[in-house]
């Protein structure tokens, strides 16, 4: 990979909660205020390819969107005014499926924050394998309290 990460999965460990098996970005190598570059390294040992499909693993399609999911929550929760708080995701539209990602590929993802007002917000995702689209989805989140009442 040409790019140097500017983030490992320590890094991002420190900004969202997800912890094995569920998170899904393993590094970010581009990051502002409303947008990230981050990287999934799809591996064959993930515990979704025992059944999905056992004779082809390909990986879910909601996992994609919750990889992008968890990249946009980067950025929401890097803001000094939401250090220790979560982000829900509130809302998925537009979600198109262009191309299958497999054990041993890449995934990048690319999301861009639109908007957000109070704890509502909302942007856009795409994820790629190379050059190739793989998923897109219009991306709903609402970041509150980390803790449960």
């Amino acid at each position: 990979m040409s790019e140097m990460p500017i983030m490992n999965r320590s890094d991002i460990e420190a900004i969202i909660p997800h912890r094995e098996p569920f998170i899904l970005v393993d590094e970010v190598t581009e990051m502002d205020d409303e947008h990230i570059v981050a990287h999934k390294f799809v591996r064959a040992d993930e515990y979704y390819f025992q059944g999905h499909f056992p004779e082809m693993p390909v990986m879910p399609g909601v996992l994609i969107v919750e990889s992008m999911a968890q990249a946009g929550a980067i950025v929401a929760l890097k803001k000094p005014e939401n250090k220790g708080k979560i982000a829900f995701f509130a809302g998925i539209d537009k979600v198109r499926f262009k191309k299958s990602v497999f054990p041993g590929d890449t995934m990048r993802l690319e999301v861009r924050m639109t908007r957000q007002r109070g704890p509502i917000g909302f942007g856009e995702g795409k994820a790629y394998v190379g050059d190739s689209l793989c998923a897109s989805a219009e991306i709903m989140f609402a970041v509150g309290d980390a803790k449960k009442d």
